[in-house]
Order: C-alpha cells, then sequence, then structure tokens
C-alpha cells in the first residue's frame, strides 16, 4: 500500500471517530437545547410615601393623591368602617403604598391611635380592612433633677429626647402638677434648687416609639421640705389615687390654683392698680396666662354669678361651695357652653377661659376667694385636709409604699428602675 493511500485511511478513520463523537454529544448542542430567559429578580416592585391631611382638606383629598377616586374612593369608604372620615384632624399621615409602574395605591395604612393601626388592602374582590393591635411593653424608670425656673423646663433639661420626646415630656410635666394640684403651687411654692424624684411607667412600641404612661410615685422638695406622693388603688373598695407617706390623699377640698400652668403677676394684698394709677387693696390673685387658657372650678360648687359685671372684673363668674365660701374668676375671654346660674360644677371642671376683659391690661386671670364674704388669701388658706386610707386597708398600702419609696429614693440604677442620666448641655 503506498504512503498516500495509507495517510487517506488515518484521516477517514478520524473523521469517523470525530463524527462519533459529535453524534454522542448531541444533546448538548445550543440549537437543540430549550429556549431559557435569565430570571427576573424584583427588588422594589413598591414604592411608598405618605400623605399628610391637611387643614381645610377632606379624606377625598388626601386619597385622590394617591390615586383613589371616584368609585374606587366610594369602594374604599364602604370597607374603612374603622376610619372615622368625619372627626379626621389636620396633620394625620397616611402611609401609601403602590407599583412602582402603576398610579393607584394598593395599600394604606393610618394610625387611628397610639394603640391601633388601621390598613386597607386591595385584594381580587376590592379593598379589605384590617385593625391591628400595637403591642406596647412597659418598663419602670426614675427620674430625677433640680428645679430652676419651671418644671417644665427642669424636665426638657434633665430629661434626654431619646428617652421621651418632647409632647411626651410635657404630657409628664402635666401629670406631676396633677398629682400635686392640691398640694403644692409651682409658681409660689417652689424654690430654685428643689430637686423632684418621679417614679413613672413608660411605654415602648416594636417600632421603637416612646411614650410616658403613668406616674407611680414622686418625691418634690417644697421649700427644701419633701411632699411625697404613692399611688395606691385596691379594685375591690374602689379607692385609687395619691397618698402621702402618712397615708393622706392627696386630694384637698379647694385646689391651690385655678390654672394647671401659670405665673403669678399680681399677689393678694396692696398694690398700684396699672389702669386707675393709684393704691388700692388687691382682693385676689391675678395669673398671667395666653388668651383661651381654660378655667378650673378650684372646688364643687354651685354657679351663683356667670356674665358680665361693672367694677372692672369684666366677664365674671361666682361659685358658692360649703362652709360659706365663695371663688370669683374675673377677665374671662369667653364662659363654658351652657354654665347657668344654678348649675353645679365639679372640681376641676372648666368653666372658662383666660381673656382680658374689665379693667385688665392684658390676658389674666383674676381669682378671689371669700370665706363668709370676706376676701382672703387663697395661697395662705388651708385647703382641707386628705381622707386617709381606710383602716382595713393600711397595711396593704404600708406594703405598696414601702415597694414604690425603694424604687423612687434608689440611689443607682436596676432593672426595675433604672435612673435616667441627666443631660450635660
Amino acid at each position: 500500500m503506498s504512503p498516500r493511500s495509507r495517510a487517506s485511511q488515518y484521516v477517514a478513520a478520524g473523521l469517523v471517530t470525530a463524527g462519533g463523537l459529535f453524534w454522542a454529544t448531541r444533546d448538548a448542542w445550543p440549537w437543540r437545547r430549550p429556549l431559557t430567559a435569565q430570571p427576573i429578580v424584583i427588588t422594589d416592585a413598591y414604592v411608598e410615601f405618605t400623605e399628610t391631611l391637611g387643614r381645610r382638606e377632606t379624606l377625598s383629598d388626601v386619597l385622590a393623591r394617591a390615586g383613589i377616586t371616584g368609585r374606587d374612593y366610594a369602594a374604599f369608604l364602604a370597607a374603612a368602617q374603622h376610619l372615622p372620615v368625619r372627626r379626621l384632624r389636620p396633620g394625620l399621615a397616611f402611609q401609601v403604598r403602590r407599583l412602582k409602574t402603576g398610579s393607584v395605591a394598593e395599600r394604606v395604612t393610618v394610625r387611628l391611635s397610639p394603640q391601633r393601626r388601621l390598613q386597607l388592602a386591595r385584594d381580587p374582590s376590592g379593598w379589605v380592612e384590617a385593625v391591628e393591635t400595637i403591642p406596647w411593653t412597659i418598663a419602670r424608670f426614675r427620674i430625677s433633677g433640680a428645679i430652676e425656673s419651671s418644671l417644665y423646663d427642669a424636665l426638657d433639661r434633665f430629661v434626654a429626647d431619646t428617652f421621651l420626646p418632647g409632647g411626651e415630656r410635657r404630657a409628664l410635666a402635666w401629670a406631676i402638677a396633677d398629682v400635686y394640684d392640691w398640694e403644692v403651687d409651682f409658681t409660689r411654692d417652689v424654690r430654685s434648687g428643689d430637686r423632684f424624684n418621679v417614679l413613672l411607667e413608660r411605654l415602648e412600641s416594636p417600632e421603637g416609639e416612646r411614650r410616658f404612661g403613668r406616674i407611680l410615685a414622686a418625691r418634690v422638695d417644697v421649700a427644701r421640705t419633701p411632699s411625697y406622693a404613692f399611688y395606691f388603688e385596691d379594685g375591690a373598695s374602689g379607692i385609687a389615687g395619691f397618698y402621702d407617706e402618712e397615708g393622706r390623699s392627696l386630694r384637698r377640698a379647694f385646689l391651690r390654683a385655678p390654672l394647671a400652668f401659670r405665673r403669678i403677676s399680681s399677689r393678694f394684698g396692696s398694690r398700684f392698680h396699672p389702669i386707675l394709677h393709684m393704691w388700692r387693696t388687691h382682693e385676689g390673685v391675678d395669673y398671667s396666662a395666653p388668651y383661651g387658657t381654660p378655667v378650673r372650678a378650684t372646688a364643687d360648687g354651685i354657679v351663683t354669678r356667670v356674665g358680665r359685671e361693672e367694677g372692672g372684673y369684666g366677664n365674671l363668674i361666682e361659685l358658692r361651695h360649703a362652709n360659706g365660701i365663695r371663688t370669683r374668676y374675673g377677665h374671662l375671654s369667653a364662659f363654658a357652653r351652657g354654665l347657668y346660674v344654678g348649675e353645679r360644677v365639679q372640681q376641676e371642671e372648666t368653666i372658662g377661659y383666660v381673656g382680658s376683659t374689665g379693667l385688665s391690661t392684658g390676658p389674666h386671670l383674676h381669682y378671689e376667694f371669700l370665706v363668709s364674704g370676706r376676701p382672703t388669701n387663697p395661697q395662705r388658706k388651708d385647703m382641707g385636709s386628705g381622707t386617709p386610707v381606710p383602716k382595713s386597708l393600711r397595711a396593704a398600702y404600708d406594703s405598696a409604699r414601702a415597694q414604690l419609696a425603694a424604687q423612687l429614693e434608689a440611689h443607682g440604677a436596676s432593672r426595675a428602675a433604672p435612673t435616667v442620666a441627666a443631660r450635660d448641655d
């Protein structure tokens, strides 16, 4: 066999072998594979934003910005059974979610209260409502500080924003003032440098929101003299309230002042009248406060006068109380709706609003305290003694008071009642 013939056989054998291998791997041929696309990964299919109810706006205005109009809006209202449509306040926030490729909301969430959240979402049948209860956790804390100018300023200085936001600090200040309403006048009794300790409950949501809950115990140094308050409750007898270290109720027959937060602009006694420009006896106490500040009845009583009066009072309310005591509230801008002579009012009930009617140079309340018709300094008058804890409950009260006092006066932090550190600013 010639060399050329032998070479041809080698080439033929190689072609056969290559062809066999090629045929054996036919399943891997590109044109025999099924056509498949690369998987589409959707990371942000939705966009979320917040719409806020503005002044003089309605719910339809807010939802229109979320693309919910016409029949869709009517279906939304029909499903939103727990949404108080006619009582929505300006500033209410609506969290909206919609597809990035769409223009109409798929879900709307609104906070009905600190405890409840309302969600309306689309499904094939339309809008579906769901109400979620927000689980707040409760923890006890102790805060302490010194009062330099006012109670609220002290809380604003010693309580950090991370512990309680500004609105909740104001709520705490109101709560402390309410506890001591019968015991302490924070505009007159407390001196610069007096300290306070408060044992309170703070609530926290899963999202990290923090709210003031309630006060359990407190100590306020009044002119360097401690004044204690311990909360005690007995379900069987219906007793609930704050008591001092001797078990006497802090509630008295009369409040120390008719305004919760105020500044005394003129005290009882002789003074130079700013309008008449003469010295005359000032038969009450003036409390400086903004227009419209609610004025409270300092004790249970009956309305004997309500209306415009001569003699500089302007709009005046007079109440008759037990034991021949009367109180007067002058320079009011308005009266509580429906107030009339002969009506019974309760202690702390709003009876009017601060104004500047009559002989007045600016908005303030003129408050008088009369005993048997004789003007008396309300800041020196005994406000009555508090009702003590019943003897049958004294042991239970002593036990509760001891536990609260131990946490209130703790010098170090503990898990049950950690101390809130003061800010350094």
